[in-house]
């Protein structure tokens, strides 16, 4: 028996006819205003895509496999209760620990004790930059595990704190003799880029692409230019923060993974790296707290279908509540319902195929680039970090997102929509939920993490 195409009966329809036929069902509002929009990375966005709005064939993106690890990040500032909590949460399903290292006080084989290290991945996230001594006593732990990555971001330290761990030349030479000595031991990754603190900040997503390649090729030229071809051998990580926009979030990621293809063959990198994704807190608020868990539900969608390779969720309360089971065990439950339950690790680049996304992630990519060449141009990531240039960017850009917050273009239901005014959070606020700024002396202007609604929050705090 001859298989049939069930589609062969239905003629194909052109992006003339579609919009022909909008036109008429409009009956003569305008096409465009009624029902074109425009991103705030300034792309148009239709109302329908098909296979002609697609001028190529993207090209394959790399990664992406559908086997997403479920993460959590666990603080260690006390070593036995950090332990204790990543054994527990393992038990719970976590697949990935992300264990946020604050000094070198924090003893690694005690943290990691009971933990079978040959099926769990570990992320060390390194706050503060060692000597190799420890490092190399860090990397016996792990010694022959590939599963393990070392994260120690110099360049993300100084952006987000305006400062070095000691000096750039000293820095560099730390984090060079750091990775090495891990890789020889351990053998994980050990190029680690936050990209996370410019969508806090309020990044556009164009600045997001480009202010990370960018941040990565600081790194590759370095690395490049003291030990030929190590990075080749190292792998990179991306830490990626993930906002409300759904279909553009996932278009984000599949266009980071073409990016850095990109750029990685023009070193002679491997074009893979990795992807570690959690939800952004710029959209989250304190007031109406509950909607936080359908938003980072929806941000770990878009991390799935973006291509994500680990995601840690955060719990709903975690702008103002201190870690608490409660909270935490909702964020867990919400990935382990994604997995196990709606099964979304069961397919590969899930998004391939969807023109709308396809388009998208083209026009992400496009215009990353185009700006990433202009950073580049410019003298680079450092140079412009050092002008003040990146940080005046993204400050602009937020800015333009807050108006739009402000005049209720942009929504965040609960606050600046669907408000409840008999809602009272002053006596729930267990953490300082807003900016702090402390005066003191940094080598550049910091770039600096900011919530949409917390101005209007500290007002109505002010004002219960």
């Amino acid at each position: 028996m001859t298989p049939n195409n069930l589609f062969d009966e239905f003629p194909e329809v052109s992006s003339k006819a579609w919009k022909h036929q909008i036109q008429a069902d409009l009956k003569g509002a305008d096409y465009a205003k009624s029902l074109i929009w425009e991103s705030p990375e300034g792309i148009k966005v239709k109302p329908f895509y098909n296979s002609e709005d697609l001028e190529a064939e993207i090209p394959p993106i790399p990664g992406g496999s559908g086997n997403w690890r479920i993460g959590q990040v666990i603080y260690a500032g006390n070593t036995r209760m950090a332990s204790a909590k990543a054994r527990d949460v393992v038990a719970r399903g976590v697949e990935t620990l992300v264990f946020t290292i604050p000094s070198e006080e924090v003893s690694i084989p005690e943290l990691v004790k009971g933990i079978a290290l040959t099926d769990i991945q570990i992320h060390l996230d390194l706050q503060f930059l060692s000597s190799s001594s420890y490092i190399d006593a860090l990397a016996a732990v792990f010694e022959g595990n590939k599963n393990t990555s070392l994260n120690i971001d110099i360049l993300g330290h100084l952006a987000r704190s305006g400062n070095w761990f000691h000096s750039l030349e000293q820095d560099f030479t730390l984090f060079r003799q750091c990775a090495s000595a891990f890789h020889k031991k351990a053998g994980g990754s050990s190029l680690y880029i936050d990209g996370s603190l410019y969508q806090q900040a309020g990044a556009n997503m164009v600045q997001q692409l480009a202010y990370s390649l960018a941040h990565a090729n600081e790194y590759c030229n370095r690395i490049q230019q003291s030990d030929p071809g190590s990075a080749a051998t190292h792998g990179f990580i991306f830490k990626l923060a993930v906002g409300g926009n759904y279909f553009f979030e996932i278009a984000k990621i599949r266009a980071l993974r073409l990016l850095w293809k990109t750029l990685a063959s023009s070193y002679g990198f491997p074009g893979e790296c990795h992807i570690l994704a959690l939800p952004g807190l710029r959209n989250k608020t304190l007031y109406e707290y509950n909607t936080n868990m359908l938003r980072t539900t929806m941000e770990c969608m878009s991390a799935i279908l973006g291509g994500a390779d680990t995601i840690c969720n955060i719990p709903y309360d975690a702008i103002y509540h201190k870690d608490n089971e409660f909270g935490e065990r909702m964020a867990r439950n919400q990935l382990l319902i994604l997995k196990e339950e709606a099964h979304m690790d069961k397919v590969a680049n899930a998004a391939d195929g969807a023109y709308y996304i396809e388009k998208i992630t083209l026009q992400l990519a496009e215009q990353a680039l185009a700006l990433f060449k202009d950073v580049e141009a410019g003298g680079g990531f450092l140079q412009q970090l050092r002008e003040h240039t990146i940080q005046k960017k993204i400050r602009e850009s937020a800015q333009r997102e807050q108006q739009l917050f402000n005049r209720n273009e942009l929504v965040l239901v609960g606050s600046n929509a669907y408000r409840n005014e008999t809602e009272r959070m002053k006596s729930e606020v267990e953490l300082h939920p807003f900016l702090k700024i402390n005066a003191r002396k940094t080598a550049i202007e910091p770039i600096l993490e900011k919530r949409l609604a917390a101005e209007q929050e500290q007002k109505r705090l002010k004002d219960e």
